[in-house]
């Protein structure tokens, strides 16, 4: 490679572990690294913004564009929502589709041709329905929604919170979660927050195993997936009247066959032009939008490096405290 292809740093870590840069392949001019070192000719910076403490001291060279990453929602993570932070950041690189570069959760078209390939296996669980969830993040209800269903119908959790059943034989991973959520007629698909276009794998998942997901989430899930592929949470006044349909379907199998007619259908033009814009990776349409920016402006603007996050927030600091000492 040139010395003049565009370098994208990685300042930050992804959830404490570094980028992995050697499993990034594009078929275009440009460079990754991961030394903090080099920030000074990175034409881009990229921080993860649920690690972005750790850009510290970092100065933001004139010309370079810095990148907010991230697929946590909003809620979860509000720093994608701080504008006095955002205002750093010249590109955004999120789940929702207004990004600039866009990562959703959604799976790639040869996901869906592997799955659709699959049988449906027999549910051979007592339980109805089965939960995976080891964190108690509850912007959505769904923490309420669960506890008080299980009134009403019998629920298999296997993860950390709420457990009351243990994996059969050793967890291996995502291939042990699809093999026990298969052999339920249900599966909890249900999101940590409600926001528009956060649909994460849980509801994909539910497709995986061949399981009727019920979900609970973005509210414009339809977007994501095939129509009549899953059970609205939200369609129900209440736990009382989603289980009795789930029990419906119990005792009614043609209607709860109904839930797996998409799967012998073409998947939706809307949900196939999706996937047509996804099939570049995201951090190769991130490179590709780099060069574009730096051909659009091919002399950047010279000139000392602009001063860093952690010292604009010591600064103001200390601006504030003198205020109130000046003050009191």
């Amino acid at each position: 490679m040139s010395s003049d292809d565009p370098l994208i740093l990685f300042y930050t870590t992804f959830f404490g572990k570094p980028v992995d840069i050697g499993s990034i392949h594009c078929e275009l001019p440009g460079r990754w690294t991961l030394d903090k070192r080099r920030i000074s000719e990175a034409a881009a910076v990229v921080c993860h913004i649920p690690n972005f403490r750790e850009i510290g001291d970092a100065y933001k060279y004139p010309g370079q564009y810095w990148v907010a990453w991230s697929m946590e929602s909003r809620q979860n993570h509000n720093r994608i929502a701080d504008p006095k932070i955002m205002q750093h950041f010249d590109l955004t690189m999120t789940h929702e589709s207004g990004s600039d570069v866009w990562v959703p959760y959604l799976p790639p078209k040869q996901w869906w041709e592997e799955i659709l390939a699959k049988p449906i296996g027999p549910k051979t669980e007592e339980a109805p329905v089965a939960l995976f969830q080891s964190a108690g993040l509850n912007h959505s209800g769904r923490v309420d929604l669960a506890t008080e269903l299980s009134r009403h119908i019998k629920i298999d959790s296997y993860g950390r919170h709420f457990n009351n059943r243990s994996i059969i034989g050793p967890d291996l991973g995502q291939k042990t979660k699809i093999e026990t959520i298969a052999r339920h007629k249900f599966c909890f698909a249900t999101e940590n927050s409600i926001e528009p276009d956060y649909v994460t794998e849980k509801i994909y998942d539910a497709f995986a195993a061949g399981t009727v997901p019920i979900y609970l989430g973005a509210p414009n899930v339809d977007e994501f997936v095939p129509a009549n592929s899953y059970i609205d949470a939200n369609a129900f006044p209440n736990a009382r009247d989603l289980a009795a349909y789930l029990q419906h379907l119990i005792e009614t199998p043609q209607d709860y066959e109904t839930y797996f007619a998409w799967r012998s259908t073409p998947l939706p033009d809307s949900l196939v032009k999706r996937l047509q814009g996804l099939e570049i990776p995201a951090f190769c349409r991130l490179m590709n939008l780099v060069g574009q920016r730096r051909e659009e402006r091919p002399n950047p603007p010279s000139g000392r490096p602009i001063l860093p996050f952690g010292r604009i927030s010591f600064l103001r600091t200390r601006l504030r405290r003198w205020k109130k000492k000046v003050r009191g």
